[in-house]
C-alpha cells in the first residue's frame, strides 16, 4: 500500500540545499580571510604579490558563492530554476514530473517540450531526507496546479 500523496505547501516556496549552502559560504569567507590575512603576514612578499593572494582568495570565494546558488522557487504562476549560472522561469503546465531517482544528483524536471531540465535546487548530498521531503512538495505542488501525472520511480523511490 502506498503512502498518501502529501498536501503541497504553501505558495510561494523556496527549495535549496540549506546545510551545502552554509558549507559553502562559511568556507569561501574562511578561505578569504585566511588567505588575505597570510598574504598580509608574509613579510617577504611584494605589494604586487599581496594583490595576487587577495585576488586568487576573491576568485575562490567567488566559485565557492557560485555553487551555493542554485535554488528552485514556486509561486502561484509557475517555477523558477536557479542554476549555477543559469535562471529559468517555468509555467506550471510545462511541469510533466518531477524525479528524484535513487544515484540522481539533483532533481530533474520533465518538461512538455520533451526536455529535462536540472534543478539543483533540490539535492540529495548533505540532506538527503530533506531533499526527498522537497522532491515530493514539489511533485505535489506540479500536479496540483499543473498538468504534470504522477508515475512509478519518481520522487518517492529515493527513500
Amino acid at each position: 500500500m502506498s503512502a498518501p500523496a502529501p498536501q503541497p505547501p504553501a505558495l510561494p516556496v523556496t527549495f535549496r540545499p540549506t546545510r551545502t549552502r552554509a558549507v559553502l559560504l562559511i568556507s569561501a569567507a574562511a578561505m578569504f580571510v585566511a588567505m588575505t590575512v597570510m598574504s598580509l603576514l608574509l613579510e617577504t612578499l611584494s605589494g604586487g604579490e599581496r594583490g595576487s593572494f587577495i585576488l586568487m582568495a576573491a576568485l575562490f570565494a567567488g566559485v565557492l558563492v557560485l555553487l551555493s546558488r542554485p535554488k528552485v522557487v514556486a509561486d502561484d504562476t509557475g517555477v523558477t530554476v536557479v542554476n549555477l549560472t543559469a535562471r529559468r522561469r517555468l509555467a506550471w503546465a510545462e511541469i510533466l514530473r518531477v524525479n528524484l531517482r535513487p544515484g540522481d544528483p539533483w532533481v530533474f524536471l520533465d518538461l512538455s517540450d520533451g526536455t529535462s531540465l536540472p534543478a539543483l535546487g533540490i539535492q540529495p548530498g548533505i540532506g538527503k531526507a530533506r531533499a526527498i521531503r522537497d522532491a515530493k512538495a514539489l511533485r505535489a505542488l506540479a500536479e496540483t496546479h499543473g498538468t504534470g501525472a504522477d508515475s512509478p520511480g519518481t520522487a518517492s523511490d529515493n527513500g
